[in-house]
């Protein structure tokens, strides 16, 4: 068997069942599926019986253990040349599988990754957000997009990696967040060829609401500092721009509000950087997904991804490499509830 699909889920029956309709309708055949409920409340083991008939699919139950070690878990258990984990949120087109096979063919690699889209169907907001973690104005485009910062690591929502290479590398560690770039990068350190398959993408539902989605955003923040301390000589340039431009902010409002209170003149002048970006990322997301309204959200998605993401990494830095303490997280509770 040439692939296994990995599917961790967590109270996401809903998700898993439009997951497994779109595997039914791949153009590539040889793959197997494994589900692998992480101890959820909502378990989706009815909807994935329902595809036995039309998919190679197995469904296992365990204990609460996160995302990483529940993939681990199905990793074990799988039976194809490659495992490709997906995340439960994405939905893929026909021609995913087969976009894969083709670019092995073409150049084998170890591991791999593809970038992720909006679908039509989801909401402003989702499209707004999805602009937000892959717009090269806000994340440097290192999430697949064509322009680049920094070197392209697979994520979890869409990975695929020689299942041999991952046994060997003990599979994902404990870490509940950045465990995917931790896999990455001790992929790289291993010398394993890895690069990016620009065709095989998914659509990616991500957060619903700005509220999720800071969680989601601050939570990597803190993951990028705990990373550097795993892996020293990681931390790049576009790693550090987030908590640059959310100092800048913060600097630029305090300045703001001084000025006006003193009756300097032309106060509002220091207003134009923020206006100014909010500017460029409304036209870009306007243009890209073609409505004002979509624009006008991802001024508020791309605000919240850069200092989400920067006060994670500030508050990571100070607690970790000035106070000296240890791994830790900021919300405990999973935010996909």
């Amino acid at each position: 068997m040439k692939y296994s699909v990995i599917i961790p889920v967590y109270n996401r029956p809903d998700e898993v069942d439009e997951l497994l309709e779109s595997l039914c309708r791949q153009h590539f055949e040889d793959f197997e599926v494994v589900v692998v409920e992480d101890g959820s409340d909502i378990a989706c083991q009815d909807v994935v019986m329902r595809y036995a008939d039309r998919l190679d699919v197995r469904y296992f139950f365990k204990s609460n253990s996160g995302p990483g070690q529940t993939r681990n878990y199905g990793v074990e258990r799988a039976r194809g040349e490659y495992v490709l984990i997906l995340d439960s949120d994405v939905v893929l087109p026909e021609s995913y599988l087969e976009a894969v096979d083709e670019e092995l063919k073409r150049e084998p690699c170890d591991a791999f990754g593809g970038p992720d889209r909006a679908h039509s169907s989801f909401s402003p907001m989702q499209k707004a957000i999805n602009y937000a973690m892959t717009s090269f104005f806000t994340t440097g485009g290192i999430r697949g997009g064509k322009k680049k910062m920094d070197k392209f690591y697979p994520r979890s929502f869409n990975m695929g990696v020689r299942t041999e290479v991952y046994r060997e590398l003990g599979g994902f560690s404990k870490m509940r967040f950045g465990e995917d770039i931790d896999f990455s990068t001790r992929v790289f350190k291993g010398g394993y060829a890895c690069r990016l398959f620009p065709e095989a993408w998914v659509w990616h539902k991500r957060r619903t609401d700005l509220r999720k989605f800071f969680k989601q955003v601050h939570n990597s923040g803190i993951a990028r500092i705990n990373l550097t301390k795993r892996h020293p000589g990681t931390l790049k340039l576009v790693h550090l721009l987030p908590a640059v431009f959310t100092g800048g902010c913060a600097l630029l409002l305090a300045a703001t509000v001084v000025a006006a209170l003193l009756g300097c003149p032309h106060w509002y002048v220091m207003l134009v950087p923020p206006v100014l970006f909010a500017l460029i990322i409304c036209g870009d997301a306007t243009c890209r997904e073609k409505s004002v309204g979509v624009g006008v959200r991802a001024i508020a998605a791309a605000y919240v991804q850069l200092t989400g993401y920067g006060t994670g990494f500030l508050r990571a830095w100070w607690r970790r490499c000035v106070m000296g303490h240890d791994e830790f997280e900021a919300f405990k509770k999973n935010f996909y509830q």
